[in-house]
């Protein structure tokens, strides 16, 4: 059971921790008051990437291969000072990361705390700092440095349900060259950006915004400009940023590495445009009928939640391990609210998720 007072005393603690990507100082406090809340008695390895600091807590000797890994990230994004002062109002606790995913990731600490030594297998909490930012020198940087796992809960918050699906992500840049010429004369350019307006509207008729949520690929169009800054000059140059999204079921993109990738926008495109993509990333899945999904699904309707599936459109860490074989959900307390100013997790949802994880982790062989 959580014993709420002392929880909230440190989860406040932590959620003032701006820990922002440009504030690596506070990335490594926010992951030591975690590793500290656990308290002595485990074995903690820490890694370093690109100075973005992570660890991994277990118990016993020294091992990288694990049944179970609860993964949690504690960087945020950035946030005003008042977001890094946390308030309570009700049932609501009110900070930058209360909801994505500082909260849940002291719970499942509290959890892996009052299971490691007991289990009948080895259990890893592994904290990265730079989920925010791609997760690349955290949770992939661990994996590429041998940590892996039979199975692995990633506490992003899900209100008790279970994220086994999450979208792909493709980040892409449309240059388009032309040639200049006085406004006044168009026939004697040939207008960049008018290439590029005309690519672009090609790609989302392919790809069209949806009218509400839908479990399909989406393109959003992040950036537009060229170097052209007078009225009556013909620009030369224009350049698009993409930022593309897609599930599992789409093989033109799922499937794909940079270079399909590449040919696939290529096709949409004028003459004189040309396609850069900068780096994919696949979409996350992982099993449903797994036994493990199955456990979790029954903990979660044990404390009176329904323990559903949910599809997130954001790309996550349960990539990287999706990416090797490694089936990984999300599932984490409830709030709203995630990376704006009224940000909040759920306090009522707290005890129920500690318990569910509690359960979870004693039903598994």
């Amino acid at each position: 059971m959580v014993e709420m007072d002392t929880f909230l005393t440190a989860a406040r603690e932590l959620l003032a921790v701006p820990s922002t990507a440009d504030r690596p100082e506070q990335l490594r406090r926010a992951l030591e008051l975690v590793v500290d809340f656990v308290g002595p008695g485990f074995a903690v390895r820490w890694f370093e990437s690109s100075g973005v600091p992570s660890a991994l807590v277990h118990h016993g000797p020294e091992r990288r291969d694990f049944r179970v890994v609860l993964n949690a990230h504690l960087d945020v994004v950035p946030a005003t000072p008042e977001q890094f002062r946390p308030r309570r109002e009700g049932d609501r606790l009110y900070a930058r990361g209360a909801q994505d995913m500082k909260i849940t990731a002291l719970a499942q600490a509290l959890a892996f705390k009052e299971t490691a030594a007991t289990l009948p297998y080895p259990l890893a909490l592994q904290l990265v700092a730079d989920e925010e930012v791609g997760g690349r020198n955290g949770t992939r940087h661990q994996l590429e440095q041998g940590v892996t796992a039979g199975f692995v809960v990633i506490g992003e918050h899900s209100r008790l349900d279970i994220v086994a699906d999450s979208k792909g992500l493709a980040h892409a840049r449309l240059h388009a060259t032309g040639r200049s010429g006085h406004g006044a004369y168009p026939w004697l350019g040939d207008n960049a950006l008018l290439k590029l307006l005309r690519t672009i509207d090609r790609l989302t008729d392919r790809y069209p915004v949806p009218p509400e949520e839908a479990w399909r690929t989406t393109v959003n169009v992040a950036r537009v400009e060229t170097p052209n800054r007078a009225f009556n000059q013909i620009p030369d140059q224009a350049e698009a940023w993409l930022d593309i999204r897609f599930p599992t079921e789409d093989t033109d993109w799922a499937a794909a590495d940079a270079d399909r990738i590449t040919a696939h926008l290529a096709a949409f495109c004028e003459p004189g445009v040309s396609v850069a993509v900068d780096h994919v990333d696949a979409p996350h899945h992982a099993d449903h009928d797994r036994p493990e999904i199955a456990h979790l699904r029954a903990a979660a309707r044990e404390q009176g939640y329904g323990g559903e599936f949910l599809y997130k459109h954001g790309a996550g860490d349960g990539r990287f391990y999706s990416a090797r074989g490694i089936p990984a959900v999300a599932f984490g307390v409830g709030g709203h609210g995630q990376h704006g100013p009224d940000e909040y997790a759920k306090l009522s949802t707290v005890a129920p998720y500690h318990a569910a994880l509690l359960s979870f982790l004693h039903r598994l062989p």
